[in-house]
């Protein structure tokens, strides 16, 4: 079972906060001052820790949430081992655990870089970027995309060179993708075969793909994504770090996203 860090926020938050505030009421109806020297020390700890956890909890669920990247799905953009902060209230503010949106925001953009939890496991997050919206028609054929009958513009950029030792290097080609008014990377294996179609985006729904086009569990396979398990939009490395290759990437360290 995967851990619920949310969960766990929103039971620590509210059993530190009912230990402190019910030894204040005690103190209030027995007319006793508070002495901290002799201060139980459940109360003590539930002082300590309250604070803490309610910030780190309104900051995890309502503003910024740091992810760290376990796959190459999202290459060139986005290596194993980066860390990104995503923005939790730019497509709306939702409770934690429960995901109910309480506050609606913005909509999904095509290119935006989004993690949502996934369709089938939905204890599972995923993160992908947004190609179609709701209503596109969106079609893969021979590694290109066309959206509403718009053949989506590739700049070839040579072979990429940051390969895994199991991939030739001569096979996997860096694309410039001009995703109608976005320009991006991606990374495409003449090597390997894809999975090939047309999809109508239904009213709520996001079709999202990875940038490794042939590396990549996306709509093309499991189909959209809900608005309703949208998580946040990606948009920062704030740390880089690869154990098998020169450890920090500090030429990754403050990226923007796009």
């Amino acid at each position: 079972m995967d851990f619920d860090f949310s969960l766990f926020l929103v039971i620590a938050t509210f059993v530190t906060g009912v230990v402190w505030g019910g030894y204040l009421l005690y103190l209030k109806l027995n007319k006793r001052e508070f002495d901290e020297q002799n201060e139980p020390w459940p109360v003590e700890y539930a002082r300590s820790f309250f604070p803490v956890v309610l910030i780190v909890l309104v900051l995890r669920s309502f503003l910024f949430e740091p992810f760290r990247i376990p796959s190459g799905s999202m290459m060139p953009t986005l290596l194993i081992g980066d860390f990104i902060l995503v923005n939790k209230f730019t497509y709306g503010i939702r409770l934690p655990v429960l995901h109910t949106k309480i506050v609606p925001m913005n909509a999904p953009k095509r290119g935006d870089i989004v993690v949502f939890r996934f369709p089938k496991e939905p204890s599972v997050d995923y993160i992908k970027r947004v190609i179609g919206l709701p209503g596109d028609k969106v079609a893969y054929y021979q590694k290109k995309l066309t959206i509403n009958d718009q053949p989506i513009n590739q700049v070839s950029l040579g072979n990429y060179a940051n390969v895994s030792e199991d991939e030739d290097p001569a096979a996997i080609e860096e694309v410039s993708e001009n995703l109608i008014s976005l320009e991006h990377g991606i990374l495409i294996n003449h090597a390997q075969p894809t999975v090939e179609g047309e999809y109508i985006v239904p009213a709520g729904h996001y079709f999202v793909m990875g940038d490794n086009r042939d590396n990549s569990n996306d709509s093309r396979y499991w189909g959209t994504v809900p608005e309703e398990n949208l998580v946040g939009k990606a948009f920062f490395i704030w740390m880089s770090w690869n154990s098998d290759n020169s450890g920090i990437g500090f030429n990754r360290i403050g990226t923007v996203l796009k």
